[in-house]
């Protein structure tokens, strides 16, 4: 179905780069992203939590290395990973090397913080000649000290010009193969770098509202920064950073994609805030469904909805619905029509069964149209 004028988002034009084998920018699906929190010096707990956030569908993940011990353990971690590795590093070039022959398909450095032209240069060469891509990440909190001094504080001028200080090294040593953050806790001074930034460089933008928070707050300010900003059109790979599992940054992340309609993935719940004349406890009710369904990756939709006041408007409009009823016994709708009634006790059991069952559906036919 297209969309309406006044939902189209209009992508600003990047060129793309190669993440591993994920193509970010240049028209390519935005990402998501997540980073994870175990020592990477211990590969199989690292290996473990990147597993989970594959199951959660993540793009690309971060790892950090800080030390000798991560960059050894890092190529274990490459070869057991199903999506590319990025490399963390800060200021100590020589893990950047390390972790480019350890098989990172990309280097988060900023190439302006490792000393010398002949370091930046040995960084240079070792991404060409492993193929890895290199994020240029810069955050207000830890801007150059010349930029605080001239600027007096952190603004979006300054995170802008610190961005294109770092991709001047680059380009200067035909290295092209880049993206770029210019993140801030403050959402309003991240927007307005990211959309200062936009105008003048043509590379692949990775957003983020860094430090965002706890999961609730972290996820209200990076769902208002992270989707103005998609929906003006700008990112091309995104990053929730919340204080929390990094799989719960996946599903957010995905949660924002799905609800600007960028990109879907599993199943998008319609539900009511629910009230006192809900048929059914809706709260505890989309919470089992949400936890009983996140191993749909079929994009399909689900309403859940206390009573008949909007239940059958909203049920019209998603693959299954629900909608509560007398005595326990509740309406269930299959591609916008009634179709059949469920009981309170087999309530939840059952939509789990009619959305595994319209996700095989789903793929079925996909795959017969491919054939």
């Amino acid at each position: 179905m297209s969309l309406r004028p006044w939902r189209d988002i209009t992508r600003r034009q990047s060129r793309q780069i190669m993440v591993g084998n994920v193509p970010v920018g240049g028209g390519a699906p935005v990402t998501v992203q997540t980073m994870t929190n175990t020592p990477t010096s211990d590969p199989r707990a690292t290996i473990d939590q990147i597993r989970r956030c594959e199951d959660a569908g993540v793009d690309i993940i971060r790892v950090s290395c800080p030390d000798t011990d991560s960059t050894a353990a890092l190529g274990q971690i490459v070869r057991a990973a199903r999506v590319p590795i990025v490399a963390d590093i800060h200021f100590h070039y020589k893990r950047a090397l390390e972790a480019a022959d350890a098989g990172a398909a990309c280097l988060r450095i900023n190439p302006g913080n490792i000393g010398s032209a002949e370091r930046v240069n040995e960084v240079v060469n070792a991404a060409k000649a492993n193929g890895c891509a290199i994020r240029i990440g810069v955050n207000a909190g830890s801007l150059e000290k010349d930029l605080l001094e001239k600027y007096g504080e952190p603004c979006p001028e300054a995170l802008v010009e610190s961005a294109l200080d770092h991709i001047k090294l680059l380009q200067d040593r035909d290295f092209h193969e880049f993206k770029v953050a210019v993140k801030a806790s403050d959402l309003f001074l991240a927007v307005a770098a990211y959309q200062q930034l936009a105008e003048v460089v043509d590379c692949p933008l990775h957003l983020g509202i860094t430090e965002a928070g706890g999961f609730v707050g972290g996820t209200v300010k990076s769902s208002i920064g992270i989707g103005s900003l998609l929906w003006y059109g700008i990112g091309d790979t995104i990053r929730v950073s919340l204080s929390a599992e990094p799989e719960d940054e996946v599903r957010v992340g995905f949660e924002i994609l799905k609800a600007l309609g960028i990109r879907n993935r599993g199943v998008r719940v319609v539900s009511c805030p629910s009230c006192a004349r809900q048929g059914f406890d809706v709260i505890r009710t989309v919470q089992a469904l949400e936890e009983r369904l996140q191993h749909i990756r079929t994009p399909m939709s689900l309403s859940v909805l206390g009573c008949v006041v909007n239940g059958p408007g909203e049920a019209r409009e998603t693959d299954i619905g629900i909608t509560g009823g007398g005595n326990g016994k509740h309406m269930v709708y299959l591609s916008g029509v009634t179709d059949h009634h469920v009981q309170d006790a087999d309530m939840i059991e059952h939509i789990v069964k009619l959305v595994e069952a319209k996700a095989a559906e789903i793929e079925a036919s996909e795959q017969a149209q491919a054939a």
